[in-house]
């Protein structure tokens, strides 16, 4: 395929009531919201579980809840889930990044997040029923580490957790296994940040949950570019197989959705498009993606499983003859 081919259609169309939820929305005194994890309550609403950074600059996780996941958000009065630092020393710099996984085995929702400590950013895990009362494992995996999300289902009878781990030899998307959500390993590097002026070069993260579909797990990720004004986050995706989920099957060579509208260019901190949640439409196929717009306001986004697949086998090519590439 040219790289000067013509100006494709958008894969991710972005909803004209953007932003959908801003600090003017909440009912007590925050500076911004954003990053929001999503999941579909039993009653067909929709529940974000939105970072929310305090006036200090110090994060906790609120609840909001919609009918239409659109519009007429209820949201909880007071934080939904705190740090705890006389607990949970790991989160003394406050919580961030929610990502949501309703397991049928458990019938309950796993919540991974980033714990901010003394030693930096790592993963904690909580399980809820109702978004009301959690039980909270504390740290599964240590700074630094982050961008985290668990599968749905066992995997050969282990619990697969996707995660982000910074180490000298690069920031990559890595796998890991636990029986019983609690200790981990079989860590397995997943998908690499390419190198050079690529932009997902040198640091990449999970974005969503993963997708599952009857031809894989379909991963949104992120890709950060520096550049002489800062760093530009933008988003990718890759396809991986379904029981071996560390096997990447297909991956895109271009992003596909970067910051453009002034909620996305401008904030807190410019240029950000970063979703942590999603949810699917009664179809089966669309896809309503939530994402943080600049650490300021969350956005919502659409696509479905139909297109994302069908761009991946038009310009996607596999993971083992890419890296002969770089």
């Amino acid at each position: 395929m040219s790289v000067l081919s013509a100006q494709p259609e958008p894969l991710l169309l972005r909803h004209p009531g953007n932003p959908i939820l801003t600090s003017r929305d909440w009912p007590y005194s925050i500076n911004s919201v954003f990053n929001a994890g999503a999941t579909l309550l039993a009653d067909g609403s929709t529940l974000l579980l939105c970072r929310v950074e305090d006036r200090r600059g110090l994060s906790h996780l609120c609840a909001a809840r919609s009918r239409n996941g659109v519009d007429g958000w209820q949201i909880d009065s007071e934080p939904t889930l705190m740090p705890s630092p006389k607990d949970y020393p790991e989160e003394i710099w406050g919580i961030e990044d929610p990502r949501i996984t309703f397991v049928p085995e458990l019938q309950q929702y796993v919540v991974t997040y980033t714990s901010y400590s003394r030693g930096g950013p790592g993963v904690s895990l909580a399980l809820t029923k109702d978004f009301r009362t959690f039980e909270r494992y504390g740290v599964i995996m240590p700074p630094d580490d982050k961008d985290t999300a668990l599968l749905p289902r066992r995997i050969d009878g282990y619990w697969a957790l996707i995660h982000r781990p910074m180490t000298t030899l690069g920031t990559h998307m890595w796998i890991s296994y636990s029986p019983d959500l609690r200790h981990w390993g079989r860590h397995r590097l997943m998908l690499e940040a390419r190198r050079g002026a690529w932009w997902d070069a040198n640091k990449i993260g999970l974005s969503p949950p993963p997708i599952e579909t009857s031809r894989g797990w379909l991963v949104l990720y992120h890709g950060v570019r520096h550049t002489p004004s800062g760093c530009l986050y933008r988003l990718g995706l890759a396809l991986f197989e379904l029981e071996k989920p560390e096997k990447c099957l297909l991956r895109g060579d271009s992003w596909i959705f970067g910051p453009e509208a002034e909620y996305e260019r401008h904030g807190d901190v410019d240029d950000v498009v970063f979703p942590c949640g999603y949810t699917t439409n009664p179809d089966g196929d669309t896809i309503n993606v939530y994402y943080g717009a600049a650490d300021c306001a969350i956005a919502l986004a659409r696509t479905s499983v139909r297109s994302l697949l069908g761009w991946l086998d038009a310009h996607g090519s596999c993971e083992r003859r890419q890296r002969t590439e770089l």
